[in-house]
């Protein structure tokens, strides 16, 4: 009798993810002939500068240029990484121990989890949130305590709540986003101040995920700004959605040596390092001036403007004040939830919005819009819905 193969108990412990399967049923729809206008995922629909993209193309051509490179990525993208907070936010970081660039933040995720996470041990998780944190908190076999987030509460955490009913004495890792993904919400350095005294004060890493800040955003925020926050925090930040690189995979992490080097146990197990060419595309992205996220900003303010009359159209509400790359609504009474709403609307009219419940319970009676689509067929979406 042949002995019948199991996967490992971690696989049936996460579910593959929502836009995974949701994308084969929409490739299905439009293989039967239907126009189905996606407005559901974050990922940048227009290129990189001109001169990324030319970077990458000599640099390709370079015969040398193929070979393995350093798990801790070129020197140049260091500091190219390290100069692009010092503009930005302030933060001066030292590009030979501070920082570690990634193939990607989801992969930060990980490497962060294992590198600070025993089977058993505790994570804190926003609901709503970044389904990732959930399904890799999973895979590493940590135990989940979902915090809430409330419109009540602004969508800020109410650390108060959490030191009551969480058994902190085992909580690792709390997990960070703002501006944050779902509800757009703002970053503040009161609440990052609040962050990092919350860390300190039970030995808790703060992880935040950092990918928005320039995304319809007219002040870019770091944790790092708060005095001390490198002792406890690490920040990941990404050029996926702030020049238009998703699909390169380049972005970084910044901590303390300390943990950047525990990071990189991990991680210099798991990657043979990024593309040489790729990471001197990126050191010329990282030199863009204003004009680039002033261009950005600007298309993407006027998507913006179409998205809410979308959702005015669909009878939701929204918080005008938000951030980043998509458009938060809470459902009206009249419908079941979130979802039942999403189905219709792709159903109906052949319109994909993204139902909030895929972000926890807090997002059940919600939906998100992704600005990632021109003004053309945002205004084609509002057509189909008022006509």
């Amino acid at each position: 009798m042949e002995k019948t193969i199991c996967p490992a108990d971690r696989v049936s412990d996460v579910k593959e993810y929502y836009f995974s399967t949701k994308l084969r049923e929409i490739a299905q729809m439009k293989a039967a002939g239907a126009d189905v206008i996606s407005l559901g995922i974050g990922g940048p629909d227009r290129p990189p500068h001109p001169s990324v993209i030319s970077t990458l193309a000599q640099e390709a051509a370079q015969p040398a240029n193929h070979s393995y490179q350093p798990y801790v990525g070129i020197p140049q993208l260091r500091e190219a990484f390290a100069d692009w907070y010092k503009r930005t936010y302030g933060v001066t970081l030292d590009p030979l121990t501070e920082i570690q660039p990634l193939i990607g933040s989801k992969e930060g995720i990980l490497h962060i989890s294992l590198a600070f996470l025993n089977p058993g041990d505790a994570v804190l998780v926003p609901d709503p949130g970044y389904p990732t944190y959930t399904s890799v908190s999973r895979l590493v076999g940590a135990e989940i305590y979902n915090y809430s987030l409330t419109a009540e509460n602004g969508w800020y955490p109410d650390f108060d709540l959490i030191e009551r009913t969480v058994p902190l004495d085992r909580v690792k890792i709390m997990w960070f986003n703002y501006p944050h993904m779902p509800t757009g919400t703002p970053a503040t350095l009161d609440v990052f101040k609040k962050a990092i005294d919350f860390g300190r004060r039970h030995g808790i890493v703060i992880a935040h995920d950092n990918p928005y800040s320039f995304i319809l955003n007219s002040e870019p925020l770091s944790i790092l700004q708060v005095p001390g926050a490198i002792d406890v925090a690490v920040e990941m930040n990404s050029l996926s959605k702030s020049h238009n690189m998703a699909g390169w995979r380049i972005a970084m992490l910044a901590s303390n040596p300390q943990f950047v080097q525990w990071i990189l146990r991990v991680k210099s197990n798991v990657d043979s390092g990024q593309f040489r060419p790729m990471m001197l595309a990126a050191v010329k992205a990282l030199s863009l001036g204003s004009d680039w996220y002033d261009d950005l900003n600007e298309e993407y303010g006027r998507r913006r403007m179409i998205a809410e009359k979308i959702m005015t159209a669909l009878g939701c509400t929204f918080d005008p004040s938000q951030r980043g790359l998509f458009l938060w609504g809470r459902v009206p009474d009249s419908e079941i939830s979130g979802q039942a709403l999403a189905d219709r609307l792709l159903a109906d009219h052949h319109i994909f919005i993204t139902p909030g419940f895929i972000f926890g319970n807090q997002g059940d009676r919600y939906v998100r819009i992704s600005l990632c689509a021109t003004t053309e067929r945002l205004q084609e979406a509002l057509g189909r819905i008022t006509h």
